[in-house]
C-alpha cells in the first residue's frame, strides 16, 4: 500500500506537477546552486571571467580543495530538500512520513540492515580488490584532509541520499502512480528518470552512454525493493551506504565523486566491467531482502492497479 499512501493527501496530478518543477528548479537548481556560485564569484577575478569561465576554469577554481568542491555541490541536493518538504507538508497536506513508508513511523532496522550489509560489502570487496590488483589501487590516504571527508561524509552525504530517494522513490513513484492508477508506470518511469539524471556525470564520458544502465539498473533495483518493502527504508539504507563508503574508500579522476578517499584507482575503467558485476550483485542482493522480510504476491506489488480511495477507505474500517 505504499503508493496509496498519496491518498493521506492532496494528490491531483497538477499538485505533482507544480510539485516536482519547484523543487526541481527552485529547490535544486536555484536555491542548491546558490552557495558555489557565491563562492566561485567571490574566487573570480572579476564578472566578466566569471560569467565567461568554462567548466574547466569552474572546477580549477578548487583545485587541491576537493573537500571544499564536495561541501559546495552536496548544497545542491539540500536545496532540493529544503523545498520538497514544505511541498509535500503544505502544497499536498500530507504527512511526511507517508511519503516515506506505508508502515506507521519510519523503520529504522529496515534502514541500518540495508546500510550494513552493503557497506560490509563494499569495504570487503575493496580490500580484496586492492590485495588482488595492488597496481590498480594506490594508497592514498592522508589523515587530515579524510578527517575532514569523514565529517563530510557523515553530516552531509545521507542528506544527498536521501533527498533523492525522497524525490524518486517517494514523490514521484506516489505522484506517478496517482496519475497511471497501476504500479508498473511509475516503476518504470523513477528509473529511468533516475538513471538519465546521471547523464551529465564525468563517467559517462569516460566510459559511454552504455554506463546509463547502471544507473537505470539501480533505479529499478531501488524501486523494487520499494514496492516490495512497502517503504523506502531499505532504499534509503542502501543508497547512502553505497555513496558514503565510496567517497570514504576510493576515487578516480573520471567519476562523479572526487574526494580525499583512502584508496586512489587508476586502472582504465571499461564499461562492461561496471555494469557486468552490479547485474549480478543486485538480484543477490534483492534476493537477500525477499528471504529476510518474507516477500510475496511479487506480480500484484510491482505491476497492479492501484486500488481506488473508496476500496482502501472501506477496507480500513471493515479491518
Amino acid at each position: 500500500m505504499f503508493i496509496e499512501q498519496a491518498y493521506k493527501g492532496l494528490h491531483d496530478w497538477w499538485r505533482y506537477l507544480l510539485g516536482f518543477f519547484a523543487i526541481f528548479i527552485l529547490g535544486w537548481q536555484i536555491i542548491g546552486v546558490i552557495p558555489i556560485f557565491a563562492s566561485a564569484f567571490a574566487r573570480s577575478s572579476s564578472m566578466g571571467a566569471f560569467l565567461k569561465s568554462s567548466e574547466e576554469m569552474f572546477l580549477n577554481l578548487y583545485e587541491g580543495e576537493s573537500n571544499l568542491y564536495l561541501v559546495l555541490m552536496l548544497f545542491t541536493f539540500i536545496g532540493g530538500l529544503i523545498v520538497l518538504i514544505p511541498v509535500v507538508k503544505y502544497f499536498h497536506k500530507q504527512k511526511f512520513v507517508t511519503m516515506l513508508t506505508a508502515r506507521p513511523k519510519l523503520d529504522w532496522k529496515r534502514i541500518f540492515f540495508a546500510f550494513g550489509i552493503w557497506a560490509a560489502f563494499s569495504i570487503i570487496t575493496t580490500i580484496i580488490a586492492y590485495y588482488a590488483s595492488p597496481e590498480d589501487l594506490q594508497w592514498n590516504f592522508n589523515l587530515m584532509p579524510f578527517l575532514g571527508l569523514l565529517a563530510i561524509t557523515l553530516l552531509m552525504l545521507p542528506l544527498q541520499t536521501s533527498f533523492e530517494e525522497f524525490l524518486f522513490r517517494g514523490y514521484l513513484m506516489q505522484g506517478v502512480g496517482m496519475i497511471a492508477k497501476n504500479r508498473w508506470v511509475p516503476l518504470l518511469f523513477t528509473s529511468l528518470v533516475f538513471g538519465l539524471m546521471h547523464a551529465f556525470n564525468p563517467e559517462i564520458e569516460k566510459l559511454g552512454y552504455s554506463v546509463l544502465s547502471i544507473y537505470i539498473g539501480l533505479g529499478f533495483f531501488l524501486g523494487i525493493i520499494t514496492l516490495m518493502d512497502d517503504g523506502m527504508e531499505l532504499a534509503l539504507g542502501f543508497h547512502a551506504a553505497n555513496n558514503m563508503i565510496i567517497a570514504l574508500l576510493v576515487t578516480s579522476d573520471w567519476t562523479a565523486l572526487q574526494t580525499n578517499s583512502i584508496f586512489l584507482d587508476v586502472s582504465e575503467p571499461s564499461a562492461i566491467g561496471q555494469i557486468v558485476p552490479i547485474f549480478i550483485i543486485l538480484p543477490i542482493l534483492l534476493f537477500v531482502f525477499a528471504k529476510k522480510y518474507k516477500w510475496t504476491n511479487w506480480k500484484d506489488k510491482l505491476t497492479g492497479r492501484i486500488l481506488p480511495k473508496e476500496i482502501i477507505e472501506v477496507e480500513v474500517l471493515e479491518n
